[in-house]
């Protein structure tokens, strides 16, 4: 395992993390840290995932509060299990 972070998480709240490296794989053990307070744990990356993107830290059901920073950031239009890609396949965000 790396000891460079690949996934960010912003709040423990927060239920998505956003991958911050370059050519994130499905198999991939990350490390993932909480910024609120440098925190980490680990998560296995089930889908390739380009940076930038969100990653499910739970599994989330349909109809499902995205939360970010701490806030509600949209609704899942579809599940997701812990450790899949979260987009717009899955995800309708509130900022538009």
């Amino acid at each position: 395992m790396s000891n460079i972070p690949q996934l960010l998480v912003h709040d423990h709240e927060d239920n998505v993390g956003v991958v911050v490296v370059e050519g994130l794989t499905a198999g991939t053990e990350m490390l993932c840290v909480v910024t609120h307070d440098n925190s980490s744990f680990q998560l296995t990356a089930h889908d390739d995932v380009p940076i930038g993107h969100k990653i499910a830290l739970s599994d989330i059901e349909e109809g499902g509060t995205a939360i970010k920073y701490g806030e509600d950031i949209g609704k899942f239009v579809a599940a997701v299990k812990k450790g899949h890609h979260v987009h717009t396949h899955n995800l309708k965000t509130k900022r538009w």
